[in-house]
């Protein structure tokens, strides 16, 4: 029993500490149309405070932070945070199988620690193909001043956003899928929301807002780039640079040079890169499209300047080369397999990112996850998983346990692809707490798959063509395999990941690739409480909004004053936050 108190001691300190370790990030978000004109045509896109991209949440490990989010949009909205953990606390994912959305004209106010993490990230829209009318910005989590970079300081931080785009609208492509059309050629690639320079007067018209990027001779820039597009995995490079690979989606990597780089949708990477170019012109950024073979693919590609504060002139000439083949398959997952963890390093903590050492540690559980060509399923096209295609419920799923509703949704997902007749379901796949899981993406399609899981990171220890058989885990790296949160599965191919399931909740699997997502291609992995609902996960919010079976329980919208103290603010969270850790003391005690 002196033992269990001890214990419980220590985690109520340690706890108690990590909510106090430093001060609060608070902000508030207008999120609301704005007319722009990135392709030379009026169209309207989400922004942020007025701004597409949105604003940057700069942040450092373990702070709070409390984002108050105003939806003026004419439908409802949630705002996802792509890659952070959100530890213990899934009512803050931002996703429909997790929170009601925020009514047009309400305010909803996100609270939750950067816990343990450093890196580059970014947030956008969740629901109905919002972020392909923007709607994202970016996060950076920068370390505490205790733990080292392994880096010297950069002269410069700079987000660069890649992504294809349309001038239809989100809801025109949401009919053009809701009619059974593929999106087909995008319009362009955009560069922080800016089109292309005008590098081919035959291709580009002329007087487009272009992104340029302004540096100083001889000091060296940390880039941070997100592929933040619809479906295209793009290659991205900086003409006559190197590109020093330093980190992934919250991981310090082996630093490597490259000269250019498959970045896919949905994922994040930081690069140092030195100005050691003599400026005789500026320089073309370029991200160009990646396993396409349509010839008109090569007149979306993206294009900012680089532009050094002595160049003698614009870019002209032909772009840099991008890999031979549009579709060289190898190429790029040998170039995905070279990307590894600073073992070395650490990150959030002083210890070297390579002390958890996750090969040696038993598999518990295997799921084989296998999408295909897209199925007609009751007459409507969709995407599966396993033969499933998710159906978002109106109750979200973890509102539906904590109010033991049941018929919301079933924890029957197949773990194993089988040849049983595809169907429309909203399930769940049960995984153990505190369990060691093993993800097999079968991808039996013709395109690129990138999947994400929120609540997590996981290890990427292998990839290939063909089909997966468990002899191919003799072949996994089980040291130093890259940490993300997002990973591609090349066509015909395999990925699979490795994840220590330590966060109880309901998290998110999905593809990052809007229209499939949007067509069902996503599952939530259940990570139950094991003793009981909001034992070792936070409590539910003051603030939840209820929706679906639960709606009569939704009181009139009471807008936040900006009045209201900080304090008050910090001390409510908080308070839930101890009030959890009490009860964790109170199980570990009495057990």
């Amino acid at each position: 029993m002196a033992a269990a108190v001890m214990a419980a001691v220590v985690v109520l300190a340690a706890v108690a500490a990590a909510a106090t370790v430093a001060t609060p990030a608070e902000v508030r978000w207008e999120v609301s149309y704005l007319t722009l004109e990135p392709l030379g045509r009026s169209q309207k896109v989400i922004a942020i405070n007025n701004q597409f991209p949105g604003p940057l949440l700069n942040v450092t490990t373990n702070q709070n932070v409390r984002v108050n989010v105003q939806n003026n949009l004419d439908e409802p909205l949630l705002i996802t945070w792509d890659g952070i953990q959100m530890r213990m606390n899934s009512w803050q994912d931002g996703v429909s199988g997790t929170n009601c959305p925020i009514p047009p004209g309400w305010n909803w106010t996100y609270q939750f620690q950067l816990k343990d993490q450093i890196g580059s990230f970014f947030y956008f829209p969740s629901l109905g193909l919002q972020r392909a009318a923007g709607g994202y910005g970016p996060i950076t989590v920068n370390n505490r001043a205790t733990v080292p970079v392994p880096f010297g300081q950069p002269d410069g931080d700079i987000t660069l956003f890649i992504g294809d785009w349309y001038t239809n609208s989100h809801i025109e492509l949401r009919n053009m899928l809701d009619d059974g059309k593929d999106l087909g050629v995008p319009d362009a690639i955009l560069i922080n929301g800016r089109g292309p320079y005008r590098y081919d007067t035959a291709l580009v018209p002329d007087d487009l807002q272009y992104e340029t990027v302004g540096v100083e001779p001889g000091k060296t820039y940390r880039f941070r780039v997100h592929n933040v597009g619809i479906s295209t995995s793009l290659n991205f490079r900086i003409q006559n640079h190197n590109m020093l690979l330093v980190e992934a989606e919250g991981t310090y990597t082996n630093q490597q040079n490259y000269t250019n780089l498959d970045i896919h949708v949905g994922q994040s990477c930081s690069f140092l890169v030195t100005m050691d170019q003599n400026a005789s012109t500026d320089y073309y950024i370029v991200a160009s499209p990646r396993f396409v073979s349509n010839p008109q693919w090569s007149q979306v590609t993206g294009v900012a300047l680089l532009q050094y504060s002595n160049s003698k002139g614009k870019a002209s000439g032909p772009l840099p080369d991008a890999p031979n083949d549009y579709y060289d398959k190898y190429y790029s997952i040998n170039q995905a397999k070279s990307i590894r963890m600073n073992t070395s390093a650490g990150a959030a903590r002083q210890n070297p990112q390579g002390s958890f050492h996750y090969g040696s540690i038993n598999i518990t559980h295997t799921f084989v996850l296998m999408n295909e060509v897209p199925l007609r399923i009751n007459g409507n096209r969709r995407r599966t998983i396993n033969r499933i295609s998710y159906s978002p419920p109106e109750t979200p799923l973890r509102l539906a346990d904590l109010h033991n509703l049941s018929g919301v949704y079933t924890t029957d997902f197949p773990a194993m692809p089988s040849d049983m007749p595809a169907k429309i379901a909203s399930s769940a796949l049960n995984a153990s707490y505190k369990g060691f899981l093993e993800i097999i993406f079968q991808n039996n399609d013709t395109d690129v798959q990138t999947y994400h899981l929120d609540g997590y990171s996981f290890f990427v220890v292998g990839m290939d063509y063909g089909l997966w058989t468990p002899d191919r885990r003799n072949d996994y790296n089980r040291w130093d395999a890259i940490s993300r949160c997002t990973t591609q599965v090349f066509p015909g191919g395999w990925t699979a990941v490795l994840v220590s399931l330590d966060n109880v909740g309901l998290w998110n699997l999905r593809a990052e690739k809007l229209d499939n997502w949007y067509r069902g291609q996503e599952v939530y992995v259940k990570v139950a409480d094991p003793l009981g609902y909001n034992i070792t996960e936070m409590i539910m919010p003051d603030n939840v909004l209820y929706c679906g079976l639960l709606k009569d329980r939704q009181k009139p919208q009471i807008h936040e004053s900006n009045s209201k103290s900080s304090a008050q603010a910090e001390a409510g969270w908080s308070n839930r936050l101890l009030a959890t850790v009490m009860l964790v003391v109170a199980a570990v005690i009495f057990s």
